[in-house]
Formats: structure tokens, C-alpha cells, sequence
């Protein structure tokens, strides 16, 4: 099966320079370089759609735009393009969000995407009105998700949970299709959610032994509840035509950051509940040398982004070898970003897809299917 990709909106505005934020940090060096105005996203969007990727992975937090809203509009500038939106159980009810999924895939042509986030912190989940901890907020996901897919059943939900009630829950039109789960998660309680209800597990980008390792985690869970899901890694990248030029680039996005803002958001950062995070930050350990942890993979990103901090770096052949590398493992797609994000998806999409393409690895979503040839009758 050819490998998806996918892109990402910076619904809180780009750069040339790296865009610090997440987590409960707030967003730095993007401010009015440019701001993430739907003319903006919609560049991005229609630019991703072009170069072949499947959809575009938005972001949600008290730091960005939110995603329902920013990608219903940009639904009407695209034509393909699905949109993989970020929300969080518990900050609406689980009647509402099928429902409104099932709204969005009506009006949208069946584009939505859900990528489904507990909240990594708690301070930042109180000012939504949220006070559960950690261990309740994945319990609640379970239980949201468990109501919203008997929704999307079309079956009528009476429904007692610790932290989820609904009495005569039901749509009166159910999604078609009925919308993916992307679900991740490095921490126990986050693995059993995800093994129950995801469609894809995703990973921020660790070494490949590490992220084999998750792999095998998630398979053995999601086995024990018969489920088979697929799996993915979220990416930044930077691919140029020679692999000088591609480290020259990562250089200077390194040597623009300021040691202080480093610090400041590394503090902030070393505050989060969530393990992956934890994980991002043992890459580097806030230092800025030896940031190439693995060929190709850079940690350099997250010296001053919370979430994925990684970014595979090099020419776009070993760009291509690496995704390779990973696919071998047993990920099926791949949610990438760049600075700034609309220059940069056309670096991958012009310089590392046709590589895939040409092992068969990938094919364009909007290349019409492939006629099977036919045998002519001999006419004696």
C-alpha cells in the first residue's frame, strides 16, 4: 500500500525562522511575520493539495486559531484536501462533537480528519475549565470516544461514566464516511485509549529503534481488543537538493535562536505532564550541539517547540532513505512541517515525493486510478 503524507497549517502564524510554542509555551518568533490569516492558510492548503498530500494536520491550543472553524472555511478553497483537525474530549459533549463531525463531513465531501488530544497540561486545561488530572482526562477520552463511535453507529446511546453521561444521545444523519481517529500517546493510560480506539497511532519522531519499539507496544495492545490500527510519525523537514544545503539551512535557523529564549522555553517545557514530551526533551537535553541524534534526524526544532521537536535534514534522496527506513518499521503515513510552511512543502513535494514515487512507495491522491490493460482479440 503506497505511504500517505500529510502537511500541517501553522494556524499561529509562520517564518522563515523557527516558530517556538505548544505545550503550554506561548508562541515566539512568528507574530506578524505572517500572521495566519485564512488568505495565508489557504496558500499553504491549496499548495499541499497540488504536491500530493493527503491532508493537512491543524493544531489546537490557547496558542493558535481553532481548528474546527479555520478548517471548515479553508474547506472552500480546496477541493481534495483532507483536514486532520485537533480537538479535545471534554471541552464540548460527545453528542455535539459526532455531530458536528458528521456536519462537517456532509458539507466538506467527507474530508475530515480527527486527531483526537487529551491535553498534555494541566494549566493550560483549567483555563478551558478543565480541572481533571492526567489519568482523568485519558479516562474521559475513553469514554467520549466510546459514545461518539455508537453515535456514528447510528445506535441510540443511554451512557453512565465516570466522567460522561448522556441519556437518548443520537444523530439523525450519521457521518459517511465516518471520520478516522488519529490518537498518540507515550504514557500507559494514553497506550490503552489509544489501542481501543485509534485508526492510526501516531509518534513524534524518535530514533527508529525507539519508534519500533512503540510500534510493538500499540500492535500488542490493540490485539488484545482485536483491533488491527495503522501507524504514523509526525516530522518537521528540511530537504534540499544537496545535503550541504539542507544542514547549511538548519544551521541558520539554530544560529538565529537566542540562548535565552532557548532557556526560558526548555523551563517551561521540562513542566509538562505528558511522557512524549518527556521524550522530546531527552533528545537534546536543552543543548544545542550534537543535535543530529540519528542520520538525518535533527532535535534542533524542539529547543523552543513543545510537541514533535524532530526534523529529518538532508539531501532529498537521503531525505526519501530515511522515510524509507521508517515505512519499513510498519508506518503507513507520514505528518510533516517545515519553516516557513508553504516554501518548504514544495521543497519535499518537488524534491523527495517523486523519489518515493519512482520506488513505488507513494502516488499522488489526485492521479487518476490506473486502467488495467486490456488483451486485444488477434484477428486472423
Amino acid at each position: 500500500m503506497p505511504l500517505t503524507f500529510h502537511w500541517f497549517l501553522p494556524t499561529y502564524g509562520d517564518s522563515r525562522y523557527l516558530v517556538g510554542g505548544g505545550h503550554g509555551v506561548k508562541t515566539s518568533t512568528a507574530g506578524g511575520a505572517r500572521p495566519a490569516t485564512l488568505a495565508y492558510l489557504g496558500q499553504i492548503a491549496r499548495s499541499a493539495e497540488q504536491l500530493g498530500f493527503e491532508g493537512a494536520l491543524t493544531p489546537t491550543g490557547a496558542w493558535c486559531e481553532d481548528a474546527w472553524l479555520s478548517t471548515a472555511m479553508l474547506t472552500e478553497v480546496t477541493e481534495r484536501l483532507k483536514f486532520l483537525v485537533a480537538f479535545r474530549p471534554g471541552l464540548l459533549s460527545p453528542t455535539l462533537g459526532a455531530q458536528m463531525a458528521a456536519t462537517y463531513q456532509r458539507h466538506s465531501g467527507g474530508r475530515l480528519l480527527l486527531n483526537v488530544v487529551t491535553g498534555g497540561e494541566s494549566h493550560e486545561q483549567r483555563a478551558y475549565g478543565d480541572f481533571l488530572d492526567k489519568e482523568g482526562r485519558y479516562a474521559r477520552a475513553d469514554e467520549f470516544l466510546h459514545v461518539v463511535r455508537s453515535l456514528w453507529r447510528g445506535e441510540r446511546v443511554d451512557f453512565s461514566g465516570e466522567h460522561v453521561r448522556v441519556e437518548g444521545a443520537e444523530l439523525t444523519r450519521t457521518p459517511d464516511p465516518v471520520p478516522e481517529v488519529y490518537f498518540g500517546g507515550s504514557s500507559p493510560a494514553a497506550g490503552a485509549v489509544a489501542a481501543k480506539h485509534s485508526d492510526v497511532y501516531l509518534t513524534w519522531g524518535e530514533p527508529p529503534a525507539k519508534v519500533a519499539e512503540k510500534i510493538a507496544w500499540i500492535k500488542s495492545l490493540a490485539a488484545e481488543q482485536g483491533r488491527t490500527p495503522r501507524f504514523g510519525i509526525r516530522l518537521h523537514v528540511i530537504s534540499r537538493d544537496t545535503s550541504e544545503q539542507a544542514w547549511a539551512e538548519a544551521r541558520r535557523l539554530l544560529d538565529a535562536l537566542d540562548p535565552a529564549t532557548i532557556e526560558q522555553v526548555q523551563r517551561g517545557l521540562s513542566r509538562s505532564e505528558s511522557e512524549g514530551q518527556r521524550r522530546m526533551l531527552e533528545l537534546h537535553g536543552g543543548k544545542s550541539d550534537d543535535l543530529e541524534i540519528y542520520p538525518n534526524l535533527w532535535a534542533g526544532v524542539g529547543l523552543v517547540r513543545g510537541g514533535a521537536g524532530t526534523a529529518l535534514v538532508g539531501s532529498h534522496e537521503e531525505v526519501a532513505a530515511r522515510i524509507e527506513e521508517y515505512a519499513a518499521l510498519g508506518l503507513d503515513e507520514f505528518v510533516l512541517s517545515g519553516h516557513p510552511h508553504l516554501e518548504e512543502a514544495y521543497w519535499f513535494g518537488e524534491g523527495v515525493l517523486p523519489i518515493l514515487e519512482r520506488k513505488g512507495l507513494w502516488r499522488h491522491p489526485g492521479a487518476p486510478e490506473p486502467v488495467a490493460a486490456q488483451a486485444i482479440p488477434f484477428a486472423e
